[in-house]
């Protein structure tokens, strides 16, 4: 950005204003620390942290902890043919989730998506408020404002449009503060007019991670098929590319998954500085967080993309 400072010298006779132009590239990054034995780890100070782009280490200008910063979450329900099975175990799990994790001064939104993508809750910090608009859309209330319509959908679930339409639009309005998004899905798109990698670019363009939880029907054989593989690979690369974490709720237990998500939420650390590459030419700048402290893991996004 530009910032122009003007400097009106006191003297006698009218002179012109001093101008003075500063181009700043300033970049954020919120980062999740974990210690050897896995336990997310506290009481980091600026001076623990080094931070490189593509492998430039780079000047740290500001660093700290958000927990105490308003947070922002956008939950993304697929509500697809394929995920009919497990409609009422989204909805349990998370009410469960927003009740332990939201307090007075955090908001959420929440989105149902299959071909459509309806904005069931806009922001609220009231997880019973969030839960009844989710509730009446089960019940078939379709009377919700739709997040960028595309007629051209020609599947059943637009999972990279639903991330698209909250990251760039939602989220990317939110001034200050924690932003995340929590996806429930099988990770299976055939619908979306944007792919997976304009997903992760506008997740890490607003610094959300993305939490995945996948819920996958296996065939009647009870064996993975190609699709369900699809979209394993998916939901991960979604989580890992943005900083996030994927869980499986067949596997993992989805009220641990999600317990270890609200933890992490409140354990973020913030760090910017400011990129010494100037150009602004659209490449991706891979962005990695070395702790100094033995055994100490940093997890954030794996970069950005310069625009």
């Amino acid at each position: 950005m530009f910032l122009w400072i003007f400097c009106l010298l006191p003297v006698c006779i009218a002179q012109e204003p001093v101008s003075i132009k500063v181009d700043v590239s300033l970049v954020n990054v919120a980062f999740i620390v974990r210690d050897g034995a896995g336990a997310l780890a506290s009481g980091l100070g600026k001076e623990d942290i080094e931070i490189y782009e593509d492998g430039v280490k780079q000047d740290v200008r500001f660093f700290g902890r958000s927990a105490d910063t308003p947070l922002s979450l956008a939950v993304l329900l697929d509500v697809s043919g394929s995920q009919d099975h497990f409609i009422k175990q989204h909805n349990h799990d998370l009410e469960r989730f927003l009740g332990a994790a939201l307090s007075r001064r955090d908001q959420a939104l929440a989105v149902c998506f299959g071909n459509h993508l309806r904005l069931v809750s806009d922001f609220s910090n009231s997880p019973q408020a969030v839960m009844e608009a989710v509730a009446r859309f089960g019940k078939g209330d379709r009377h919700y404002p739709e997040l960028d319509p595309d007629e051209t959908r020609a599947g059943g679930t637009a999972l990279f449009d639903a991330v698209h339409a909250v990251a760039t639009g939602k989220l990317g309005a939110v001034a200050g503060g924690r932003q995340a998004i929590l996806l429930f899905s099988d990770g299976e798109d055939n619908s979306s007019a944007h792919d997976l990698m304009d997903a992760i670019a506008d997740a890490q363009n607003v610094d959300a991670p993305i939490y995945t939880v996948r819920y996958t029907e296996p065939s009647r054989h009870g064996r993975l098929t190609s699709r369900n593989r699809y979209g394993i690979k998916e939901m991960e690369r979604l989580a890992r590319e943005t900083g996030g974490a994927a869980f499986d709720a067949a596997q993992q237990g989805v009220g641990e998954s999600l317990k270890q998500v609200a933890e992490e939420l409140r354990s973020i650390y913030d760090i910017g500085y400011v990129s010494n590459n100037p150009a602004r030419d659209g490449s991706f700048r891979k962005v990695s967080i070395r702790v100094k402290r033995p055994g100490y893991v940093a997890r954030s996004k794996t970069g950005y993309f310069a625009k």
